[in-house]
């Protein structure tokens, strides 16, 4: 699994400096869902079910963020995968707090 080309993916949501994007239509690649984040230099996919890293690098401490927000946020970012998948309009998720 390759990490995304953020300028071509739709951003749901920004906190602490990272960034978190879904790309349309991944499905047809890739049939795990998941989101791809960014934070300086570093960018990483992150699996939706298990919040495991599937490709890319990315600091250990905004790792730890990314993976609690995939928590408290799933059924939002299942719905939102839902929605890139079928090609529809993603949605904003309210950032980690």
């Amino acid at each position: 699994m390759e990490v995304g080309d953020f300028n071509n993916m739709p951003s749901i949501s920004m906190f602490y400096g990272i960034m978190v994007s879904m790309q349309f239509s991944d499905n047809n690649k890739r049939h795990i869902p998941h989101i791809h984040v960014k934070y300086a230099e570093y960018e990483a996919s992150f699996c939706i079910r298990t919040r495991e890293i599937l490709a890319g690098h990315f600091p250990p401490k905004q790792t730890s963020m990314v993976q609690a927000w995939i928590a408290i946020h799933n059924d939002e970012l299942v719905a939102n995968w839902h929605y890139a998948v079928n090609n529809k309009t993603v949605y904003n998720i309210d950032p980690l707090k």
